[in-house]
């Protein structure tokens, strides 16, 4: 079903980069972004130790199913499908805050780095194409009203347990800017506010289209662009159209004009929530997104209204965090869905 919805999500894709304007809009004049606060926890703040009792106590699941949410771009009024508004963008960061999701990013998820409260839930905000209506900055330095960061701010002023954090997957015109200093500094900006910045290819091909010295180049002059601008190597990677090369392993591993790339995991472009990283079935090299929409054509049972509510319906089926990094919490008849080398320190209860 997952190839079924990637293929829906390609053709829609293409589309949008037909209708690809050249600016993000106009912002709102009302509202101001809260200022920025660190994303992480305070160092002095050691997360509690958890046991069976208090993994029982919040119904911890570890093992459980993790929201990838895949965004495009952020405008006043939809030109495609996979288009949002601000509005629609804020009042689903805003569900997510109050149904105990927690943002950490692409890397946080795959390198199993979720430090997040006892009782709450895992969720990973992606950002396709680098579009200037994602992240763009004020006279003041600040995130611009309505861009996905400015949004992501406000929604965590509001609710304090919401981490202010999202990946962004970008190509050769980072956020729309094509002056190598704008870019440095945008980049800046968000790597020093726990944001991730990672490759999604130099010119957005079709890869199943290209050989493999080609899929190798579009990746290769996109890493060393983003080294360049101050990006450290990405450990992630999401596919143009989620469109796997003919060669899958050329997706997260190769060469090109002597410079070697590797990633730690690969993303599509749909369909369905991930599994845990600690789970033995975690498809590190082919990790499921689910398009952010509402629940029409094949949004029906694809994209995020009909994701959530499921979750919501099932949530012995979502990711619940025991509050402890150091040790995974699952339900005793979960513990055989577990990989041994990627949860070393279980609970059960």
């Amino acid at each position: 079903m997952t190839a079924i919805a990637n293929v829906v999500v390609v053709v829609i894709g293409l589309v949008a980069l037909v209708l690809l304007p050249r600016s993000a809009g106009e912002e709102r004049s009302q509202v101001r972004v809260a200022p920025p606060r660190s994303p992480s926890p305070s160092p002095s703040a050691a997360p509690p130790k958890a046991t069976a009792e208090s993994a029982r106590k919040v119904k911890a699941n570890e093992a459980g199913l993790v929201p990838v949410i895949m965004y495009h771009r952020i405008l006043p009024k939809r030109l495609a499908s996979i288009d949002r508004t601000p509005a629609q963008l804020r009042k689903e960061l805003e569900r997510l805050a109050k149904d105990g999701y927690v943002p950490i990013t692409a890397a946080e998820l795959v390198a199993r780095k979720i430090d997040i409260p006892a009782g709450t839930h895992p969720v990973v905000l992606t950002f396709d194409d680098g579009h200037p209506s994602h992240f763009a900055m004020d006279q003041n330095g600040m995130p611009k009203n309505d861009t996905a960061v400015g949004i992501i701010f406000e929604v965590a002023a509001k609710y304090p347990n919401f981490r202010p954090t999202a990946t962004f997957w970008v190509g050769r015109d980072p956020f729309g800017l094509r002056d190598r200093e704008r870019q440095k500094q945008a980049v800046k900006w968000l790597l020093d506010h726990g944001f991730e910045v990672a490759n999604h290819t130099y010119s957005h091909p079709d890869l199943r289209r290209l050989s493999d010295k080609k899929v190798g180049e579009q990746i290769v002059r996109q890493e060393r662009l983003l080294k360049k601008i101050g990006v450290p190597a990405s450990t992630t990677f999401a596919l143009p159209y989620g469109s796997l090369p003919r060669k899958l392993s050329r997706a997260h591993d190769g060469t090109w004009d002597g410079t070697r790339y590797h990633f730690d995991a690969v993303f599509l472009a749909g369909a369905q929530p991930a599994v845990s990283p600690y789970a033995k079935s975690f498809p590190r090299y082919a990790i499921p997104r689910i398009q952010s929409n509402g629940k029409h054509g094949e949004c029906r049972r694809w994209c995020t209204t009909y994701w959530l509510d499921w979750l919501d319906k099932h949530p012995g089926e979502r990711y619940t965090s025991d509050g402890d990094p150091a040790r995974v919490s699952v339900p005793r008849k979960l513990r055989a869905t577990l990989s041994p080398s990627r949860a070393k320190s279980v609970i059960t209860y």
